[in-house]
């Protein structure tokens, strides 16, 4: 088993983090929202986890992890600005939290990649990043996460259908 790096060390951290935050948001609040406390947290660890991460080269260049980290930026910077903008109306709260329960899906492929990769020393889970019993478990998450995003989408339309509605007050001419 390699030994990690400190700049592994370190970005191992910032991603459990991220990962602890990410799931009490879930558990709280059901969604991964900036308005939060644990939502805030998770989207700047996760920030931090993609550019640690991009300093980490372990076969001496950038890979499908590095992409993953350009990735998870690219959607999380989308689902801010989707939430300042209201580009989807009505329909914005729920595409913004199933974006950021993307990027929260974005953790789980390197997770459980470097993780069965390496543990339990000595005879790791999976042989390679190529393993067919990898690629079915990071399979099986992503039902995980479609199945979630569905219930996250119903449970968001419930909960904004309970708000009041404003009206646009139109002056009288």
């Amino acid at each position: 088993m390699a030994a990690l790096s400190t700049i592994g060390i370190i970005h191992t951290a910032i991603s459990l983090v991220a990962l602890g935050a990410g799931i009490r948001a879930f558990v709280r609040y059901k969604e991964i929202a900036p308005t939060t406390a644990a939502g805030a947290l998770y989207i700047v660890t996760t920030v931090l986890t993609c550019l640690t991460g991009f300093f980490i080269f372990n076969h001496g260049g950038p890979s499908p992890a590095h992409a993953l980290g350009v990735l998870t930026l690219l959607v999380l910077g989308a689902a801010a600005v989707a939430r300042r903008k209201r580009w989807f109306g009505r329909h914005g709260h729920p595409v913004v939290a199933v974006a950021y329960s993307l990027t929260f899906f974005f953790h789980m492929i390197p997770g459980f990649t470097e993780t069965g990769t390496r543990l339990p020393a000595g005879a790791p889970l999976y042989s390679s990043q190529e393993d067919p019993a990898l690629v079915m478990t990071i399979g099986v998450v992503f039902v995980l996460f479609v199945i979630g995003a569905v219930l996250q989408v119903r449970h968001l339309r419930t909960v904004d259908d309970a708000l009041p509605r404003v009206r646009p007050r139109i002056p009288a001419v």
